[in-house]
């Protein structure tokens, strides 16, 4: 029996992932409805899964959200149940140990190493951001779920990551939604490879 990896992802409506200029985490749109809905789904059992980029990234916002108030974005209880789940960081580069609680670091092919996790995990598999992994991963067949959080802003001229750059084409059937805060979409699609 195989369980389900969904990619979760960020966006704006312009389909990036983050973005320059003067824009701040979570494009400063994250309300109390979000970060309550956050929590309650990183509070359930699950594996994280990062690429080698991400958790760079996320090991050094968090690094530096240390140093910063209590109520920074980075510092929100729902990063941080995240960042104690049980992770395997994908990667040829890094180096153990890694500065995150319960990471199990996996030399290899993406691909090959989701393969396996879906097939001995007991429990389901999640990734958050990862970009260019959970595209090749949507591509092998093995995401079952595209949980994209869409933010009320369009970044057209600061937009950074965009998110489905170079991705195979996929039907998306969708099997969940919720609205946030008033004007924040959760939509969660069930991919098929177009074609």
């Amino acid at each position: 029996m195989t369980t389900t990896y969904t990619f979760d992802v960020f966006s704006s409506l312009d389909g990036f992932g983050a973005a320059g200029g003067d824009w701040t985490g979570y494009w400063g749109k994250q309300g109390p409805e979000l970060l309550e809905h956050r929590l309650a789904l990183y509070s359930r059992d699950q594996r994280m899964v990062l690429g080698a980029n991400t958790y760079r990234a996320f090991a050094q916002m968090l690094a530096e959200g240390s140093e910063s108030s209590e109520d920074s974005d980075v510092r929100d209880p729902w990063v941080t149940r995240m960042r104690n789940l049980p992770t395997t960081v994908v990667s040829s580069t890094l180096e153990s140990p890694l500065d995150w609680p319960d990471a199990t670091l996996v030399s290899g092919d993406a691909v090959d190493v989701v393969a396996r996790l879906k097939e001995e995990s007991e429990v389901p598999l999640r990734s958050h951001g990862s970009l260019s992994m959970n595209r090749a991963l949507m591509a092998a067949g093995l995401v079952d779920r595209v949980q994209v959080t869409l933010f009320p802003v369009i970044t057209g001229r600061t937009g950074l990551e965009p998110i489905f750059q170079g991705a195979a084409d996929f039907d998306l059937e969708l099997i969940d939604h919720l609205t946030l805060d008033g004007d924040i979409q959760e939509l969660v699609y069930q991919p098929t490879l177009h074609g």
